[in-house]
């Protein structure tokens, strides 16, 4: 299962996969909030690191064309950490295993993200893509999220409204409802790309289509041909 998701990196720049670890229980969602309160004060303490290393990477992108591997390494760590705990918790209630505190990859847990690392960057966009090229997805997002937030978010948006959604689901009949589960990770996938896209760890400019479940969607051949 995870040889498959690894694939998907080998042409598509941000890989977002998830498993719905069924079964879930019916009353754990109401407490995550909680729970996961570690994670959020990790996660804001990585997160000003994240922003200053990002500004690092720019001016090096800038003068060389390349993102320095260390700083890639780490700032994808915490993306694959902020999923972790988004999944857990109101990004998508999807799995009921704690999240491990770690940057590293975990192909044992329900939720995985891997970035490609970007042989080469453009250096004439790099100045812009984070604000201005990014603007359509950044109104797109905080309607998902209810207003801009990192990776591991608790929102009032649609993300938030479907999740909410599931959660009452769980509670009534002890199972999450698919067609929501496949919508939210698509959501969820969107806005991972758009945020990899933003911190200048690929050119490939986010797509403006919903692909919805568990499972990164295979590339059409023209689809293909652009990626490469």
């Amino acid at each position: 299962m995870y040889d498959a998701y690894k694939s998907t990196a080998d042409w598509r720049p941000v890989a977002v996969e998830a498993d719905l670890d069924e079964p879930l229980s019916r009353w754990l969602w109401l407490l995550k909030w909680l729970l996961v309160i570690p994670h959020y004060i990790v996660l804001w303490c990585l997160s000003v690191v994240y922003v200053l290393l990002t500004v690092v990477a720019m001016v090096a992108i800038l003068f060389t064309g390349r993102y320095p591997r260390g700083i890639f390494d780490f700032n994808v760590g915490v993306l694959r950490w902020s999923w972790r705990v988004a999944y857990y918790s109101y990004g998508a209630l999807g799995t009921d295993r704690y999240p491990p505190f770690t940057l590293a990859e975990r192909p044992d847990y329900p939720a995985r993200l891997d970035v490609t690392y970007p042989q080469e960057l453009s250096r004439l966009t790099v100045l812009f893509k984070w604000w201005l090229l990014a603007l359509p997805h950044y109104f797109l997002a905080a309607v998902f999220l209810g207003g801009y937030r990192f990776a591991a978010w608790p929102g009032l948006g649609l993300i938030g409204v479907l999740v909410l959604i599931a959660g009452v689901g769980l509670a009534v009949t002890g199972t999450y409802l698919r067609g929501v589960f496949d919508f939210v990770v698509g959501l969820d996938r969107w806005v991972l790309r758009v945020v990899a896209y933003v911190s200048l760890m690929t050119d490939q400019y986010p797509p403006f289509h919903l692909d919805q479940g568990a499972r990164e969607p295979a590339l059409a051949p023209h689809d293909r041909q652009s990626a490469d």
